[in-house]
């Protein structure tokens, strides 16, 4: 009896050694994700100040900062149709002290640039999506048009000599223009800027003809005048711009193109992290506030957990790519 009192007694030290040892390894791991965020967290944006990401991120940003106990500041790293601030991203610690702002270029890039400094896939772990963004194809009144069939007739009388501005070669605002091209059959130059500020900017000031930006970029200068709106992106109107017809609705009736945002730290972050993350951003874009601000913007909110933005991202990569096989466009 005592003898097996004895095997009993040292088989529950031995079961406690190795309990404890399991924990000892978990335990990091457990109380980096209970402490966190202890510090300040990083919000990278691959494109400059001004655009509709930059005002999507920095509103994010404010809710987050007042939740979270802890500042959430916006960092524009443009460039290189966001490659640069994408690649930080990925090089950062993974611990959820930077988030970045990924858009349908993360799964777009893949297909144009072979060469990434990152793996668009393994070096991430989705967060949330943000949003759903639908383009609007603008134009400087200068340019003589006012509808999407008149401007597809003046392209077709003057091959090439209509130029159109984008945020960026291999971005989802040159591929909806180069779609647009390849159903109208008509020859229209393409000017690559670093962001949707610079390039609405000389849209406005007619050094360039026509682009497509989002509605929270175009809305202020539809609306005073400057710039015209020809057609929507997305299958059908949008409340921001009821008078303008979709693409599909005034031309071309296969068209139907609606851009994202979303949000990724770098792989490796622990999931616990990941979550709060992913509740942190529901919680802001539910806000009634928000709500009403990104229906002022044009832009529907579209929060989702990490699972369900990974499966996301995973058929857009696949369905872009479907695309930019269609146009033939290819990254300069």
């Amino acid at each position: 009896m005592a003898s097996l009192r004895r095997r009993a007694l040292l088989g529950s030290a031995l079961a406690g050694i190795a309990l404890g040892g399991s924990l000892g390894v978990a335990q990091p791991a457990f109380a980096q994700a209970a402490a966190y965020p202890n510090k300040p967290i990083r919000f990278i944006v691959p494109y400059p100040p001004g655009g509709g990401t930059d005002i999507v991120a920095r509103m994010l940003a404010q809710k987050m900062s007042q939740s979270m106990g802890q500042q959430v500041i916006v960092e524009n790293k443009p460039g290189a149709s966001t490659i640069i601030g994408t690649d930080m991203v990925a090089k950062s610690a993974p611990d959820g002290y930077t988030l970045g702002l990924i858009t349908d270029s993360h799964a777009i890039n893949p297909t144009f640039f072979p060469k990434l400094p990152y793996d668009s896939v393994k070096d991430f772990a989705p967060v949330s999506q943000l949003v759903f963004v639908p383009l609007v194809m603008v134009a400087n009144p200068k340019l003589g048009v006012k509808t999407l069939p008149e401007f597809i007739a003046l392209a077709k009388k003057q091959p090439g000599k209509i130029n159109y501005a984008s945020i960026g070669n291999g971005t989802p605002h040159q591929l909806a223009m180069e779609w647009v091209k390849s159903l109208a059959g008509i020859q229209v130059t393409h000017i690559p800027y670093k962001g949707v500020a610079p390039a609405t900017a000389d849209v406005v000031a007619g050094q360039v003809d026509v682009m497509f930006t989002g509605t929270s970029s175009a809305v202020p200068y539809v609306r005073d005048g400057r710039l015209l709106a020809l057609a929507v992106s997305s299958a059908k109107r949008q409340p921001a711009l009821p008078d303008t017809p979709s693409v599909a609705e005034a031309a071309l009736p296969e068209y139907d193109f609606m851009t994202w945002y979303g949000t990724a730290v770098a792989a490796g972050t622990p999931p616990e992290i990941v979550a709060r993350l992913s509740r942190e951003i529901a919680a802001a874009l539910n806000q009634p506030d928000v709500k009403q601000r990104l229906a002022t913007l044009g832009v529907e909110g579209a929060p989702s957990t990490p699972e369900q933005f990974t499966a996301f991202m995973r058929k857009e990569t696949e369905s872009l790519a479907r695309m930019v096989r269609i146009t033939g466009v290819k990254a300069d």
